[in-house]
């Protein structure tokens, strides 16, 4: 089965990025990137019923870290990811 993660960035600056998350705009999630101490912090939960929110966080960490290094830390607007 996959499944699909957008996201939607909500706020950027030289110290952090926000992104929404989630497998559609009605039902999103918040995930917050310290750019300067390289660490996580998961701001609102998805709460997907068929998938957990582990998952989900996992998915949209993992698409922030690829984006730092492809993108040379330009964040997009939208992106997304098919599992």
């Amino acid at each position: 089965m996959a499944v699909y993660l957008k996201m939607i960035k909500m706020f950027d600056d030289e110290k952090k990025v926000i992104y929404q998350f989630g497998p559609n705009e009605n039902q999103m999630g918040e995930i917050e990137f310290d750019k300067v101490k390289k660490r996580f912090s998961v701001l609102k939960h998805v709460n997907d019923s068929r998938i957990s929110n582990q998952a989900y966080e996992n998915w949209a960490s993992e698409q922030i870290i690829k984006i730092m290094f492809r993108n040379k830390g330009q964040f997009p607007d939208v992106t997304s990811v098919e599992k």
